[in-house]
């Protein structure tokens, strides 16, 4: 048996299945290594030329491209406007540790350490910064406070920054002005994204939408974690930071981008699912999914396959799923 050149552990220290494809992934990283390399250089020209931000279209499409490993952290600030706000204040995270704790957020926190990526062999020494992450944003933002999804997110977080005061404020973008109300209690923004999600694959997709209905699977059971996590252990690692890439650039729309596209080119195996057990073991395997293990492929296809989706458009949707939502509720109390 031919023996992989690859390890079976990848280059963010989580561990491949037993039963990881070698041969589909050796045959992808052929030449998305060149990718990679040929990339690296354009970015590092493009960040001594210039700042960034003034010249949008070309970072746009630098960004869509990939953003190197080694250079995430600097970008990630700057698109996110991550690194506008730590210079405005820039001993709050410092200040915030010093706080007293709320003892029942903290707890909830400490149960979840264990949890976080259990499968990455590097993560136990960022256990002590994923905690002091959160709890300085549970204190920074009581709203939101703390809830199941941030971890993995602050986790992934540190995993590329190894910073804390970047992650902090990195999550303080993403959970405040990416993707608001998603993490508070009435996760109202989230509801209602996955209601759209639902829609755009009905007008897309209408066979597959019909199918997954008459099975009984309901959307929120399978995007949830999909939102809430920003596909952070829904899909392989590096799609994953490739999606955030974009994400922390163009904004929430990216998310459902990447729902509809996973769904329209799985069609063909969602299709041939015949039952529920089935068709959520299909959606709960994405991490093994040839069409997402080749991340520069599959986001390549999540600016093709949706087509156009305008701000308008998802705007309206919004305001419409919103609008019925409350109105039943209104009827209900």
């Amino acid at each position: 048996m031919a023996v992989s050149k690859f390890s079976d552990v990848d280059e963010y220290g989580f561990k491949r299945e037993p039963d990881f494809d070698y041969k589909s992934y050796e045959n992808i990283m052929s030449s998305y290594l060149s990718v990679l390399t040929t990339r690296s250089m354009r970015w590092q020209k493009f960040l001594k030329s210039a700042d960034m931000l003034k010249n949008r279209s070309k970072l746009k499409r630098f960004v869509r491209k990939g953003v190197p490993g080694s250079l995430r952290e600097e970008v990630w600030m700057k698109t996110s406007g991550a690194q506008e706000l730590l210079q405005q204040q820039p001993n709050l995270y410092q200040t915030l540790l010093t706080y007293e704790f709320d003892q029942e957020i903290s707890d909830q926190i400490k149960l979840d350490l264990p949890r976080t990526f259990p499968d990455n062999i590097h993560f136990e020494q960022y256990q002590l910064s994923l905690y002091n992450v959160l709890i300085a944003f549970a204190h920074h933002n009581r709203t939101v406070g703390y809830c199941q999804g941030l971890n993995y997110i602050a986790g992934l977080l540190l995993l590329v920054t190894k910073n804390e005061v970047s992650s902090f404020w990195l999550l303080k973008v993403v959970v405040e002005n990416i993707v608001p109300l998603y993490h508070t209690k009435t996760m109202d923004n989230l509801i209602t994204d996955i209601e759209v999600l639902s829609e755009l694959i009905r007008l897309r997709a209408p066979d597959v939408h019909r199918h997954i209905f008459d099975l009984g699977l309901p959307w929120p059971v399978i995007a949830t974690k999909w939102f809430i996590c920003l596909y952070a252990e829904v899909v392989p690692t590096e799609t994953v930071l490739r999606i955030w890439d974009c994400l922390f650039l163009e904004g929430n729309k990216i998310l459902l981008r990447v729902g509809l596209t996973v769904v329209v080119r799985l069609r063909q195996d969602l299709l041939a699912t015949d039952d529920i057990a089935t068709l959520i073991g299909l959606f709960r395997s994405l991490e093994k999914s040839h069409v997402l293990m080749d991340c520069h492929e599959f986001m390549k296809s999540i600016f093709k396959v949706p087509g156009n989706l305008r701000r308008s458009q998802l705007d309206a949707l919004r305001q419409r799923f919103y609008s019925e939502r409350m109105a039943s509720k209104g009827k209900g109390s």
